[in-house]
């Protein structure tokens, strides 16, 4: 709850948008998700809900995120304990200009150390762009296909839409976003012209 009102503090998820999940154990599966459709600045421990590997709801009112199911692909292929989806605006422009290379690379900041297990700056941090579905349940086949593929890359960018990162834990996932935002931002005023090129 308090980093979901910390992403809408920074813009990060205005309104609805955005959803955040936790792994509550691995065997049997037992993920704990936000429920659809809430004001991510106002959220409450009742408002997560408990699902198994099917998304199929254990526990809690309301209906789970309308995008469990790429919560649930992301936790399969990465054995990740957080997943965590953000709807920032630099996000969502740059998914949208390079939708057509399929990824964004980011490289020669020294914020791509934040990301665990990156080293140094020269790192070159690919963040594959995948098309936007509202079929939820072959869009989390294409993001399993693209994770087994990529198998060095911290998130995705759903184009038009925003980021998916993850963690071993809240604490590793929410410094994930926190760095994708940052890297984000730096990129997006580099290419829409808010500094010069050339500013690193």
């Amino acid at each position: 709850m308090v980093v979901a009102r910390e992403f809408h503090g920074r813009g990060w998820a205005l309104g609805t948008s955005g959803n955040y999940s936790v792994v509550l154990q691995p065997s049997p599966f037992r993920l704990l998700i936000t429920s659809s459709g809430l004001d991510k600045s106002a959220l409450a421990e009742s408002d997560f809900l408990e699902i198994d590997a099917d998304g199929r709801v254990l526990r809690g009112k309301g209906k789970p995120s309308a995008e469990t199911f790429l919560h649930l692909a992301v936790a399969r292929a990465r054995n990740v304990g957080c997943v965590l989806h953000t709807h920032s605006v630099w996000s969502t422009l740059l998914s949208e200009r390079h939708s057509d290379e399929s990824g964004l690379a980011i490289s020669g900041y020294e914020m791509l150390k934040g990301l665990e297990g990156v080293k140094t700056h020269e790192h070159r941090e690919w963040i594959p762009i995948l098309e936007n579905s509202q079929d939820i349940a072959a869009l989390a086949r294409r993001v399993t296909d693209v994770l087994e593929r990529e198998k060095d890359a911290h998130g995705f960018l759903l184009s038009g839409h925003g980021l998916y990162t993850w963690g071993v834990d809240m604490a590793q996932a929410r410094r994930h976003v926190e760095i994708f935002e940052f890297l984000f931002e730096i990129v997006g005023r580099c290419e829409f012209g808010a500094v010069p090129s050339n500013v690193k």
